[in-house]
Parts: C-alpha cells; sequence; structure tokens
C-alpha cells in the first residue's frame, strides 16, 4: 500500500482561481510549468498551481492524501512511468519522481487537502 495524492474537488472556491478538471479520485502528479507559469502560479496557465490527472491528463488545483490499499511503490511507479510516457514526459525519471510525490505526503494524515504552487504543496488552511 501507498499514501500518495488524489484529485479531489475539495475546498474548491477557496482561491478565486481554482479549477477541477481531473476525475475525482485519480493519481495526481506535479507537472513542470510550462513558459507562462514558471514564475508565477497564479499565471493564464493554471500549470504552476495545478496538480495533473495520470488517467485523464486533466488537472486541478486541489489534491488529497489517501492511503491506496492494494497498491504497491512499484505498481504506483508503473502508473506514473505510463501516464509520463503518454503525455510525452517519456525522458523523465519515474522511479525518482514517483519518490519524492510518496515522500511528500508520507507525513500528511489520511484527508489532508493540498494545493500546489510552484516549488511548493501546502496544506489548505482553515480546512477541516
Amino acid at each position: 500500500m501507498v499514501k500518495a495524492l488524489v484529485a479531489t474537488a475539495r475546498t474548491q472556491g477557496f482561491r478565486d482561481n481554482d479549477y477541477h478538471w481531473c476525475v475525482e479520485g485519480e493519481l495526481v502528479w506535479i507537472a513542470p510549468p510550462c513558459r507562462a507559469d514558471r514564475h508565477d502560479p497564479d499565471g493564464a496557465c493554471g500549470c504552476g498551481r495545478g496538480f495533473a490527472g495520470l488517467s485523464s491528463h486533466r488537472a486541478t488545483t486541489t489534491a488529497v492524501v489517501r492511503t491506496l490499499d492494494g497498491i504497491s511503490r512499484q505498481d504506483f511507479v508503473m502508473v506514473l512511468d505510463a501516464s509520463l510516457t503518454e503525455q510525452g514526459y517519456g525522458s523523465l525519471d519515474a522511479e525518482g519522481l514517483a519518490d519524492h510525490l510518496l515522500d511528500l505526503v508520507a507525513d500528511l494524515p489520511d484527508g489532508t487537502v493540498v494545493e500546489h504552487r510552484l516549488d511548493y504543496v501546502h496544506v489548505r488552511q482553515g480546512v477541516p
């Protein structure tokens, strides 16, 4: 079992520029920001503040920590690698990225809603 980030609509609207186009509950990752958002998480594209869905290839500004029974670290690496390849990121190190994503949430309790702001992931404040 692994603890990972999945897409959620919880807390949408906390920021004026929130969006949620992912499939609720799908695994997400943090894609490199495009040129437009590289220095501004509130840029026009939105990728500087979004989590990218591994299945839908859509994005959301909110993710939630979930322990996923029946999914091993190696399963997570395989799913991440397949999605990266489908999205044209085949040159990224899926294993290293998976470890980074899993470490990012290892100490957070299940149900914690987070947001992404460029190089930082923050717990959404005021969220029960």
